[in-house]
């Protein structure tokens, strides 16, 4: 299936959401019925079903969200007169605006003179004669002063100071709302008439009656209507690019291939408006957004998924909260065995995950971004066999695992994985803001999209991490320094023993790094690593509370360590000697005995070898430091058992 066919399938099967209004936090989507769009309403005018005005107020702020009939060209409409079929601002609506607003009246008088067709047309509806009987009396402004909606100034004028929740007065959006006569009426279809789904049946119905001539829609091969009018609001309510677009008769748009649009391209109207829609709701629903660039995926029954761009712990967590699946999850603890750390609760979810799916499954990626705020460009479109997809996701969270910590809950936990996306972006380009790893900067936030797309493929299709990325975060793990708040250089350091594993284990299959000590390991990088987390934890072991800020050397002499290791080795053995001497006896002999250890496993060229440092360092100083952690925390237990 190609992505217009997966789209219009995705609106098919979903026809029992259409027009139902649903929530992602506090943001409202909606699969929208065709020829139907979104608006954010100010101004709420009630009257009963005779067309008399009974009330009007501001809208509340948390309900703003309308649908509303569009035309063809309404729905387009930029700078244009176009007017909406029922509902629109207020200079289309009010008969009087002109009295309180210099205005020519033209758009109110096309705006009547459609309403009046639909009106007294066959295919009419009770709420559309109300509102048309209302608004003939010309009195909408006049009304909506005496409500102390609207505010005058001295001249008797629409006041252009003042405004209704940061909207222009003169340009307030105005839905209705039309009391039924009876409570039954109600019980069947609601006064409001962006909810009203026999309203918004009425103008399907009423549209397609007027339909003219068909012709060929190059998408879907079929005979219907063709519209060269198509919709925006794609990636976001406020967005003006559109997708499919041709307006441009005067400069390149089809000239120079075609002698007209035509000959260019013709879509249907009502594959456009179910195409758009279906797009614009799944992308609301659960797209995700780096910067201009918008991606969504989603499985072609609409079953929930693992998200790719999310760390190993919110995988859990959202398999975890899935209710019809708790019988599957197991409550025990992860599994943490003394050569290889394993993630249960993460290789139970994707179990889960694919126990649900049959071999008919597949998942579709689109990404959508724009260079210019009017036209909007497909980046990415991929198709997957789901049992795959949740292979790659496995692959990628398993050949990246290592410990990692982030906030949840307001506490700091630890988890064995990867992290999430956004976070290698902010953690590889961001600075310290706030006490957080952030990009700040306005054109910087431009890196989430770039590391976005180069990480898409790496997770999705299982290609190679990109190099300059693994020698980036190696080189900003070696300078601890430069970090005010040591847990982000923590993060650094993590990502980058991440990155590194699997840049190795690519390179060479048969190296396969833990976070667990290998004490057998004899490469010089991995050894040098060791030792220098050993000098850091020595120093460390003999600072008092007031010094728990202070870096030690080890850390302060990194990066000049991972450039000339044997030379600066001297130099931090030199240093450490005076804190050996503050240790106690058995514990300056642990120390020293370690040492001794470590330097036995290297061997004589390697040793005295001076070059730079690759990333397995990393791997050795963290394994190491994640070491001596481990046996504190087992020796406070046992100290607290006895």
């Amino acid at each position: 299936m190609n992505w217009v066919s997966e789209l219009i399938d995705l609106y098919e099967k979903n026809t029992d959401q259409v027009g139902i209004v649903a929530y992602k936090g506090e943001f409202p989507y909606v699969l929208l019925p065709p020829f139907h769009t979104t608006v954010t309403a100010q101004v709420e005018v009630t009257i009963d079903a005779k067309g008399t005005f009974l009330h009007a107020e501001a809208v509340d702020l948390n309900d703003k969200f309308t649908i509303i009939p569009v035309t063809e060209k309404s729905g387009s409409r930029t700078a244009g007169k176009e007017p909406h079929p029922l509902c629109d601002n207020l200079r289309y609506l009010a008969g009087d605006y002109a009295t309180y607003c210099k205005d020519d009246g033209v758009c109110n008088e096309l705006y009547m003179e459609q309403l009046e067709q639909w009106a007294e047309s066959d295919i009419s509806h009770e709420k559309v004669k109300a509102i048309y009987t209302y608004l003939k009396k010309k009195c909408l402004i006049k009304d909506l002063v005496e409500q102390k909606v609207i505010v005058l100034d001295d001249n008797g004028q629409i006041n252009e100071k003042e405004s209704i929740q940061g909207i222009a007065q003169t340009k307030a959006f105005v839905r209705f709302i039309v009391r039924s006569a009876s409570e039954e009426l109600y019980q069947e279809n609601p006064d409001e008439c962006w909810k009203d789904r026999s309203l918004q049946e009425c103008y399907i119905r009423y549209v397609r009656a007027q339909e003219g001539e068909k012709g060929l829609c190059y998408l879907t091969g079929n005979m219907e209507p063709i519209s060269y009018l198509h919709s925006k609001k794609i990636r976001n309510e406020g967005d003006g690019a559109k997708l499919i677009s041709a307006n441009d008769s005067q400069n390149f748009t089809y000239r120079g291939r075609f002698t007209s649009r035509e000959e260019a391209f013709a879509v249907g109207n009502e594959t456009s408006q179910k195409l758009h829609n279906a797009l614009k709701w799944i992308i609301r629903k659960q797209g995700i957004s780096f910067d201009t660039l918008t991606l969504v995926a989603w499985e072609s029954d609409l079953l929930q998924m693992p998200a790719w761009n999310v760390d190993t712990d919110t995988i859990e967590t959202e398999y975890e909260m899935q209710d019809e699946w708790e019988d599957d999850w197991d409550d025990s603890e992860p599994v943490f065995d003394g050569n290889e750390i394993t993630a249960n609760k993460f290789y139970q979810a994707l179990r889960g995950y694919g126990k649900k799916v049959d071999h008919t499954s597949f998942m579709i990626l689109l990404g959508f971004d724009a260079a210019t705020s009017g036209r909007l460009a497909m980046v990415e479109n991929q198709t997957l066999d789901t049992t795959r997809y949740l292979k790659n996701i496995e692959k990628w969270h398993e050949s990246c695992g290592w410990i990692h910590e982030k906030w949840k809950d307001k506490k700091r936990i630890q988890f064995y994985g990867m992290v999430g996306v956004k976070d290698v972006a902010d953690i590889l380009f961001g600075i310290e803001d706030k006490g957080r790893l952030t990009i700040v900067d306005a054109n910087g936030k431009k890196l989430y999209a770039e590391v976005a797309k180069r990480l898409l493929t790496c997770i999705w299709n299982g290609t190679k991490i990109p190099y300059d990325y693994v020698s980036r975060a190696v080189q900003k793990a070696s300078s601890p320094l430069c970090y005010k708040d040591q847990k982000n250089w923590e993060r650094v350091l993590t990502l980058a023993c991440s990155l590194v594993k699997k840049y190795r284990n690519e390179e060479n299959k048969q190296e396969d790094w833990n976070v667990a000590l290998d004490r057998n390991e004899t490469d010089r990088n991995y050894l040098y690593g060791r030792l220098l987390a050993v000098a850091d934890r020595i120093e460390y072991r003999t600072y008092d509370e007031k010094d728990r800020a202070r870096v030690t050397n080890a850390k302060r002499y990194m990066t000049t360590f991972s450039q000339r290791p044997f030379d600066t080795w001297k130099v931090i053995e030199e240093n450490i000697q005076p804190y050996f001497n503050k240790l106690g006896i058995a514990e300056r002999r642990y120390y020293e005995n370690l040492l001794d250890e470590i330097n036995n496993l290297f061997e004589v060229d390697n040793c005295e070898d001076n070059r730079r440092l690759n990333g397995l360092y990393l791997l050795g100083f963290h394994s190491q430091s994640y070491d001596f952690k481990v046996k504190k925390e087992h020796a406070d237990e046992k100290n607290e058992e006895e």
